[in-house]
């Protein structure tokens, strides 16, 4: 899953990964179940994914599907651009990975919160007066103190729209067995081939406030300045208001 934003807005590009402990066979007749205190060298994972990246970036260079806006411009020439993939070369990329020590579950519901954010909250803004915007942050360089911060109008959106994806971009993706294609077959064979006795479970079936109340503890239907009245919906605006951009 694709995470953006920090507390300030700024880029903070990054991924959360859930990888799971074991594969399922070829010949699809097997669950293979990774070592319990072994999965994969980070060390190599690191170095993987930099070496796929890389040939990422350089492969969207020769196609011309990037751009050099700012201080990035300099990159744009051959000669900067090869100089950009040979400082990322010689840097050490870190992965860092972890057992999820609560268990699975509150790692899912951790990732859970984010599936459906935006960079910033409604409650985090203060105010909005004279071309300044204030809103509260989280400095996790100091202790997770609440702090302010103030920016200009344009400096606000422009942070915000950092993290508006592109059209067709893709915020969660799924491989191997729980891809699209593959998942309701897959899934339930390993299941199966893990337990045969397992009971399966049932499919949650819920509303979009349902599932919102559910995963993130908000009643969206309630009125966020006053909590006391409850929205409701008295127009739906027609499609070609989304389709415009």
């Amino acid at each position: 899953m694709l995470h953006t934003w920090s507390q300030k807005l700024i880029d903070h590009f990054h991924l959360h990964c859930l990888i799971p402990a074991g594969v399922l066979s070829f010949t699809k007749d097997n669950w293979i179940p990774a070592n319990e205190s072994f999965l994969f060298r980070v060390e190599s994972l690191a170095k993987e994914f930099k070496k796929r990246y890389l040939d990422y970036l350089a492969t969207a260079y020769r196609k011309a599907q990037l751009i050099f806006p700012g201080n990035t411009e300099k990159c744009e020439s051959p000669q900067g651009f090869v100089q950009l993939l040979e400082s990322l070369l010689e840097a050490t990329w870190i992965v860092y990975a972890k057992r999820p020590f609560a268990g699975p579950e509150q790692v899912l519901e951790y990732l859970g919160r984010y599936t459906h954010r935006v960079a910033i909250t409604n409650n985090r803004i203060i105010s909005i007066d004279n071309g300044t915007v204030t809103f509260t942050y989280r400095d996790r360089q100091d202790n997770d103190e609440i702090k302010t911060m103030s920016l200009t109008a344009d400096e606000f959106i422009g942070r915000f729209l950092l993290h508006v994806l592109p059209r067709g971009f893709m915020k969660i993706r799924y491989f191997g067995f729980l891809a699209h294609t593959n998942k309701k077959q897959a899934v339930s064979l390993i299941r199966k081939l893990i337990d045969p006795d397992m009971k399966m479970p049932e499919k949650i079936k819920e509303t979009v406030l349902e599932m919102m109340l559910r995963l993130t503890g908000t009643d969206i239907t309630c009125c966020p300045r006053c909590k006391k009245g409850r929205m409701t919906i008295i127009k739906k605006l027609p499609r070609h208001y989304y389709d415009s951009s």
